[in-house]
């Protein structure tokens, strides 16, 4: 083993507080909120510092995410931790249900399935995940996900069921 592979390495997030932007928030709609933060007014949720997600795109039930494995994503055995793909998922399909919501209204994940097909690591480079909803409520919402690598081939799929959380 090189003195370089075994050297400590650090990794620096930096994010901006959400309190301050939340009560205000829900005077708006829920792809109204979304689109503040690909807009850059409002700050990006602090887990987007964490897993390198970026904000793509986002139309009412649609939802784009992007983000970047690397080595501080590992699991002991060397390949990016499930949790980075189990995020960046969960991450799309809630977001694809918030996307559907009137001012004033909330959500949360209930149940989340998700399956592994291709294994990642730092090499596979940028990924996308695309989020849709299926069924949209007004007590419950359910919502899919796919994750890409940057030749298209699908990494891993989610489905989930949301809580609507109404005044």
């Amino acid at each position: 083993m090189t003195a370089e592979a075994d050297a400590d390495r650090t990794r620096t997030l930096h994010y901006r507080d959400p309190l301050p932007h939340v009560a205000g928030s829900f005077e708006r709609t829920g792809l109204e909120q979304l689109q503040a933060v690909i807009d850059g007014t409002v700050p990006a949720p602090p887990i987007a510092a964490h897993v390198g997600m970026d904000f793509v795109s986002v139309s009412e039930g649609d939802v784009v995410l992007t983000g970047i494995p690397d080595d501080s994503h590992y699991n002991p055995i060397g390949s990016v931790h499930a949790g980075f793909a189990a995020t960046l998922l969960d991450s799309a399909c809630g977001c694809a249900v918030h996307s559907t919501l009137p001012a004033g209204v909330g959500y949360t994940t209930l149940e989340i399935k998700i399956s592994l097909l291709r294994p990642i690591s730092a090499e596979t480079g940028p990924v996308t995940v695309h989020g849709w909803v299926t069924k949209p409520g007004r007590r419950a919402a359910f919502a899919e996900a796919d994750l890409r690598d940057a030749q298209g081939r699908v990494l891993a799929t989610a489905s989930s069921s949301c809580l609507i959380i109404a005044p």
